[in-house]
């Protein structure tokens, strides 16, 4: 059975990678910024970070499912995934610029956060929608104390930069973590054990999925 990644994200790949799948992915091309404010315009209010994730997590996934990768149509699930780190009540999507990097930094440095990642999950198996299921989780993230010489030599190897928060766990970053409370994979970009249940749910086998040889 194939799974599909409506993701272009190099972290949720190796993840699922590490998981015994490798995934057909396809960029979902969605207008993140533009959709959210278009859902808190008409409901009048801003998304909380749960609902952030979850909303952008199912456009993703929906967004490719006229698509054919391979050249062949989509037959299997379809995973799409979104993630953000709420910290003092606000949300952080990715920095994208050293300067509000290194202020994240400083503003987190030795305190604790939630990464925050969305998932939802489309059957389409045989080529149509059968139903689709999604949640978010949650993992919470406590810093180390980094001196000013750390936190600048982090911001510039540009890691950082792409990522939720300001900081991976898998990678340059994971020395800075002290303590992860929830699945850790969550804070990679997508809960491995949501993925199974929410696969489950929907009537697949998760073992079926394990299409990855060592």
């Amino acid at each position: 059975m194939r799974l599909y990644l409506a993701s272009t994200s190099p972290a949720r790949l190796q993840l699922l990678r590490q998981a015994g799948i490798e995934p057909l992915t396809v960029s979902p091309g969605v207008d993140e910024e533009a959709l959210v404010a278009r859902i808190e315009a008409e409901r009048g209010a801003p998304l909380d970070a749960a609902e952030l994730v979850q909303v952008l997590a199912q456009a993703k996934a929906e967004a490719i499912l006229g698509e054919r990768p391979g050249d062949e149509p989509i037959d299997g699930f379809v995973l799409g995934g979104d993630s953000a780190f709420l910290v003092d009540g606000v949300i952080h999507g990715k920095p994208h610029r050293p300067e509000v990097a290194r202020e994240r930094w400083r503003a987190q440095n030795g305190r604790s956060g939630d990464l925050w990642s969305g998932h939802w999950v489309i059957d389409h198996r045989g080529g149509r929608v059968h139903g689709a299921a999604g949640r978010p989780a949650v993992a919470t993230v406590s810093f180390a104390d980094l001196d000013e010489s750390e936190i600048d030599a982090y911001v510039a190897s540009g890691e950082p930069l792409a990522v939720a928060g300001a900081f991976t766990v898998d990678s340059l970053g994971g020395p800075f973590i002290r303590r992860v409370e929830g699945d850790p994979s969550t804070v990679v970009g997508l809960s491995l054990s949501t993925l199974r249940e929410l696969v489950r749910e929907l009537g697949g086998d998760w073992p079926a999925l394990w299409n990855r040889t060592a």
